[in-house]
């Protein structure tokens, strides 16, 4: 899909489509709004007499189509809703895809959106939020189908700014909002693969080419090497498939990077598939457990933005990939493996996997690289989707000052990560009797204690972790720009992050819960 961004008047846009996104209080004046009449009379009228009958009031999320006469270039107008609240960057990316559908659905190739003002000095912002949506909306995956019918996809979008809007702002923030979206779609395509096809080796040749294409270094560590490295934890963990584990570590180094500048590493979780091992899962909805690796599809789109968007910051990412299944070499519940790290593992339940690949992963960021800050991505917990849902990614962290930056750029990219507790209790809760700490806590706070036996691998750095269960596929598609399967969740969240980067804020830790604070007991 071409994005570009024009200063031609709407109706003067030869195009198949083009949408007006409009607020509530827009469409309920007596009379349009001066940018509104302009657009109205170069479509005939069109929107005053749609206005005018009730039929459009400007509520989120509501869509009118109309088919101005045949004099008019634009073949189709698309009217959308943007709500009474406050105009945000989520609801343009929400409203340029609602229009990328429309325009799938009517066949339609080219098409134009108006970048409606949403406040002094915001045009830049809202470019970009209206190009990530046009990218997002168009990604389907059909790759395995035989009627894959390319005529129904949107070629070009246009938008078209107004006057007095910064043009060249608005053509570099749309630039910027393109390659981040084409980004969290390179994500979501390696987390929809199926399992068959994305071992953890080609998962590690996936980031191959990614690093060749933008320019990334690249270690991939097999077996032999994870063995030298004494890494039996996600040796363990693999140890029950066929297709051996991996461990992926790509690092962007900025070409005027500050002297000695530690980098902050991203680490992801890559179980390609999570039978469950011995502890086997139920077979419904077994099938979604491709989507395991979705924290490591994450590292890979983060680290291709990263170096395609030249952001000044120093940055690595590491993938521990595995293939959870059970066979004779499986490990089993009961098992005491020994990390990287040096520390013992209890396994009480071999589907709590996930945990146990990141903590060599962890430990190898830490010791390798000697970060300033560590922020991980896993599919960790059922506990966390009956916690928070689809809604939102769990939140946890050794450092209030690094959960707030993350919490913060959560709101500004619409995608939300609630700040979660992480006690003292619950780091008590995994110790082992037989072993340093055990893989499970038990059914409860399972989130947090999942988060506890993390933060035992990643030392006095301050860390994140985001625990994206429940938010890094859908079954049930919101609309707008996400169809079901993967949403790449994290892309957006963690490029904000490290746009506007400043280490300086980690200079003291944070405190309180977010910090390990113990509640009263």
């Amino acid at each position: 899909m071409k994005v570009t961004v024009d200063s031609r008047a709407p109706g003067a846009s030869q195009v198949d489509l083009l949408a007006v996104p409009i607020a509530a209080d827009e469409a309920r004046r007596s009379r349009l709004a001066p940018r509104l009449a302009a657009i109205d009379r170069a479509m005939g009228g069109a929107i005053a007499t749609v206005v005018a009958s009730g039929d459009f009031s400007g509520k989120a999320g509501q869509q009118v189509l109309v088919y101005p006469d045949r004099r008019r270039k634009a073949k189709r107008l698309l009217l959308l809703g943007l709500g009474d609240a406050r105009i945000d960057a989520e609801a343009l990316r929400t409203a340029t895809g609602s229009a990328v559908a429309r325009a799938v659905a009517a066949r339609s190739t080219r098409i134009a959106v108006v970048v409606p003002p949403i406040g002094a000095g915001t045009d830049p912002e809202a470019a970009q939020a209206l190009a990530e949506g046009a990218v997002l909306a168009g990604y389907r995956f059909d790759a395995y189908r035989e009627a894959n019918d390319e005529t129904s996809r949107v070629a070009a979008v246009t938008l078209l700014v107004g006057r007095g809007q910064n043009l060249r702002a608005s053509r570099e923030a749309a630039r910027r909002g393109v390659t981040i979206a084409e980004s969290q779609n390179v994500a979501r395509e390696l987390s929809n693969q199926p399992s068959n096809i994305l071992s953890p080796e080609q998962l590690a040749r996936e980031a191959r080419k990614i690093a060749r294409e933008v320019g990334l270094r690249i270690r991939v560590l097999g077996v032999p090497e994870l063995l030298r490295r004494k890494m039996g934890a996600i040796l363990a963990v693999g140890g029950g498939s066929s297709r051996p584990p991996r461990l992926v570590a790509l690092e962007y180094s900025p070409k005027r990077a500050t002297q000695g500048a530690r980098p902050v590493c991203i680490v992801g979780k890559g179980i390609t598939f999570d039978s469950g091992g011995i502890s086997i899962k139920p077979a419904q909805g077994m099938e979604e457990m491709k989507h395991d690796m979705s924290g490591a599809a994450t590292v890979l789109g983060v680290l291709r933005a990263c170096a395609l968007l030249e952001l000044p910051t120093p940055v690595v990412g590491v993938i521990g990939a595995a293939e959870n299944l059970p066979s004779g070499t499986a490990y089993r519940p009961g098992d005491i493996v020994t990390a990287a790290s040096g520390k013992t593992i209890e396994v009480l339940n071999t589907d709590a996997e996930g945990r146990v690949v990141l903590a060599d992963a962890l430990h190898y960021a830490k010791t390798e690289y000697d970060p300033c800050a560590i922020v991980d991505l896993a599919t960790l917990t059922g506990a966390c989707v009956v916690a928070l849902g689809r809604w939102a990614t769990g939140l946890f962290g050794s450092h209030a000052g690094l959960v707030e930056t993350i919490r913060a750029a959560g709101e500004t990219t619409g995608e939300c990560a609630w700040p979660m507790p992480l006690f003292d209790g619950h780091k008590r809760e995994i110790r082992s009797e037989v072993a340093d700490i055990k893989n499970t806590g038990g059914r409860q706070a399972g989130a947090s204690t999942a988060a506890a036996f993390l933060s035992h691998f990643v030392g006095d750095a301050p860390w994140a972790h985001l625990d994206i269960a429940g938010t890094a596929w859908t079954t049930s598609p919101p609309g707008g720009y996400q169809p079901r399967g993967a949403t790449g969740v994290g892309v957006r969240l963690l490029v904000e992050v490290l746009r506007h980067w400043d280490a300086s804020k980690l200079a003291s830790p944070g405190s309180g819960v977010l910090a390990g604070a113990a509640p009263p007991s």
